[in-house]
């Protein structure tokens, strides 16, 4: 979404997208894929049933914090050069609303027609009226209804995070960046503690709370980037680095099943690691990673990420559960062959389905403009015909 030149490491960013992000953001997304077609390959999750080359794709759930932390520290790099401003609520909610919800809805449809005539989510009934009135409302983590899309749950938790944003913002321009990072944390934190013997604080759980730290995470980054060189955390890379070989360590030792079932305070944990990670990548360091990030077939991925994301899972589910399964055992083979085949599916829909329902929201800014655009498009085609 943010688009700029690499630059030195002492020249300040310029206006514009910073090479690496959309890279990572891409990477993220096809990372969700493979973790859904290991999921309908290998049964026991969360035990780590598949080969040991494999066991990170058991943790999917990790592409989605660093979806949570880039997306705070996306939307904070434009305020970070204005005096940590948004620039009007409402039009700030317009913006938002505009850019997320019809990929969204559209893609709402999409998974509901294929749970309705095809085959619903594992695990889930069919999708009932109460489903399409949370998941249209984006309450689906507010309350329970059969999900057409395992990929939804988080689309909720960031919209509610939209809504903290601006308060964010306010506390961070009034206090500083460490006593807001510092209050989002103490909440959380409390939450966490209190959950498992109050009653009302386990419903906040819900929610997915650790989220909020994560993106307040990202804020704080995003802050660190409009820095002058002198006085960024450095070595950026490595303090990322440093922040997240503790949390993988205790990850292999304990185990997927304890993982799992510990992820809030895994979250919490893991996420300056992603923070440091996405300073550093938008500062240009390490370059080779930049470079490789900012190569066009993963730049280009980056570019749908949020498509894929929406739509990867009922294509998923469909050729596992009818073309694959009928003919194939869970195992090795399994896996192979559903990522051979949903991988390149997933890409495709997801590319195609961008062009229809996302980009021309990204290049269009309204109504009148998406109209114009469509009106031009179609007196061309006219003409050449």
């Amino acid at each position: 979404m943010l688009n700029a030149k690499v630059l030195p490491p002492s020249t300040p960013p310029a206006r514009g997208r910073l090479a690496g992000l959309d890279g990572i953001r891409g990477l993220a997304a096809l990372f969700v894929v493979l973790h859904h077609c290991w999921l309908m390959s290998f049964s026991g999750f969360p035990s780590d049933t598949g080969p040991w080359w494999l066991s990170p794709l058991v943790y999917g759930h990790f592409a989605v914090v660093v979806f949570i932390v880039l997306s705070g520290f996306s939307l904070a790099v434009s305020p970070a050069r204005n005096d940590w401003q948004v620039g009007g609520l409402r039009r700030f909610a317009r913006r938002r609303a505009w850019r997320i919800l019809p990929p969204y809805w559209a893609a709402l449809v999409f998974s509901l027609a294929i749970a309705w005539t095809l085959v619903p989510q594992p695990g889930e009934g069919v999708p009932t009226g109460k489903t399409v009135v949370l998941y249209g409302l984006l309450l689906q983590d507010i309350a329970g209804s059969p999900s057409p899309n395992g990929a939804f749950w988080s689309i909720a938790v960031e919209a509610q995070l939209y809504i903290v944003f601006p308060l964010m913002l306010l506390v961070l321009r009034r206090a500083g960046a460490i006593v807001m990072l510092g209050l989002v944390t103490a909440v959380v934190v409390a939450i966490g503690l209190l959950a498992s013997g109050v009653a009302v604080v386990d419903a906040l759980m819900r929610l997915t709370p650790q989220f909020a730290v994560l993106f307040a995470i990202g804020i704080v980054a995003a802050g660190v980037v409009n820095r002058p060189e002198r006085r960024r955390p450095a070595p950026l890379p490595w303090l990322a680095l440093l922040f997240a070989l503790p949390v993988v360590a205790l990850i292999a030792v304990r185990g997927s099943a304890w993982t799992v079932d510990h992820f809030f305070w895994i979250d919490l944990a893991i996420g300056p690691a992603v923070g440091f990670l996405l300073a550093a990548v938008a500062t240009g360091r390490p370059s080779v990673l930049v470079r490789v990030l900012d190569t066009r077939p993963i730049r280009s991925l980056g570019s749908f990420s949020y498509s894929l994301y929406l739509t990867h899972a009922p294509i998923v589910v469909v050729l596992s559960t009818m073309v694959v399964s009928p003919h194939m055992s869970p195992g090795l083979g399994k896996f192979l062959v559903t990522a051979a085949l949903a991988v390149p599916l997933s890409l495709v829909v997801g590319r195609l389905f961008a062009a229809v329902f996302e980009i021309p929201f990204q290049r269009h800014r309204s109504w009148n403009g998406l109209r114009a655009a469509m009106s031009a498009r179609l007196s061309r085609t006219a003409t050449a015909g």
